[in-house]
């Protein structure tokens, strides 16, 4: 048998019309695909009943003002979670800010042939190795590590700029800076490899096209690819931002554990998780209710997050279809 005779054979076997069998296992994976997808919502929904009921004695008692307040004292009975709100959103934009630059130019720089393949694919594993350092290591590097790299800089930043909000206090330790820039370091490996795939999803004609109209290097990756994988790239930053909003340990030994709403970046701040995570060791009936309410708002802002970039990216590819 020559070859174009068995090709021509084996082409004509990819044509026939699928088996029994082979409609079976089809059936089966898309039974057991639907199977995975309910268990995961009756995973989310026991989550939100179990937190939630848990819950509802102290959102009967303290309502809405448990959200406005700012003083967290289980002694005297006071419970507010403001300053834990702002910092939560206030750390998580700064490592988004951070992080989602350094991903996305790491992205461009690891698919965009500045390097040669073998050498790219050993930065990526460096790279994917980023997420898999667990957080308490990252709090330790931070504590002895970062805060003594950036305080010579925030010290002189505070005498020299200390008239704008952003430097009116001095880094004396833990603060919000420090953990910014640890949470970007936690978050840039998801970042960096969604918007990977982003860009090699983009076809290669496209490329070739703007470099056939003239276009240079930087003009093609700047003006054609990150436009086109500009979804993609949207949906890492939104899963880089939820994987922030969410993060525990780092946080609650960077940040400073203290109630205040402050714009410095040196200023102690706390956070929903560390919060958490803080307290309920030793948190008694009251407080775990409040403790529970405040998970109940942490889950609230991660889904709000998530609905409002998934939105946002159904309407862009809309607009690019």
């Amino acid at each position: 048998m020559n070859k174009p005779f068995a090709v021509l054979q084996q082409s004509d076997s990819v044509c026939q019309p699928p088996t029994a069998s082979q409609f079976m296992v089809d059936r089966g994976f898309r039974g057991l695909c639907h199977f995975g997808v309910f268990l995961i919502l009756v995973l989310v929904v026991a989550l939100v009943v179990e937190i939630g009921g848990k819950a509802v004695p102290g959102m009967q008692k303290y309502g809405a003002g448990f959200i406005t307040g700012t003083v967290w004292d289980p002694n005297q009975l006071q419970f507010g979670i403001l300053p834990a709100i702002w910092g939560t959103l206030y750390s998580s934009l700064l490592a988004l800010l951070i992080g989602g630059f350094f991903g996305v130019m790491m992205a461009i720089f690891l698919t965009q042939d500045f390097l040669p393949p073998r050498l790219a694919a050993v930065f990526r594993t460096i790279i994917e190795l980023l997420a898999a350092i667990p957080s308490v290591v990252y709090g330790l590097w931070g504590i002895f590590v970062v805060i003594p790299a950036i305080r010579p800089l925030a010290d002189w930043l505070h005498q020299a700029l200390g008239w704008l909000p952003f430097f009116n206090s001095s880094l004396s330790g833990p603060g919000l800076l420090p953990a910014a820039l640890v949470l970007a370091i936690m978050i840039l490996p998801t970042i960096a490899a969604v918007s990977q795939d982003a860009l090699r999803a983009v076809p290669l004609k496209t490329k070739q096209a703007a470099h056939g109209m003239g276009a240079t290097h930087w003009e093609a990756i700047l003006r054609v690819m990150l436009p086109t994988a500009a979804t993609g790239i949207f949906g890492a930053l939104v899963l880089g931002l939820g994987r922030a909003l969410g993060e525990t340990m780092a946080l609650a030994m960077l940040v400073g554990n203290s109630n205040q709403i402050s714009l410095s970046l040196f200023s102690p701040a706390n956070t929903l998780a560390a919060l958490l995570a803080l307290n309920f060791p030793e948190a008694g009936p009251a407080e775990i209710e409040m403790l529970m309410y405040a998970a109940l708002v942490l889950m609230l802002i991660t889904l709000l997050v998530n609905l409002v970039g998934s939105s946002i990216m159904m309407i862009s590819q809309r607009g690019a279809k």
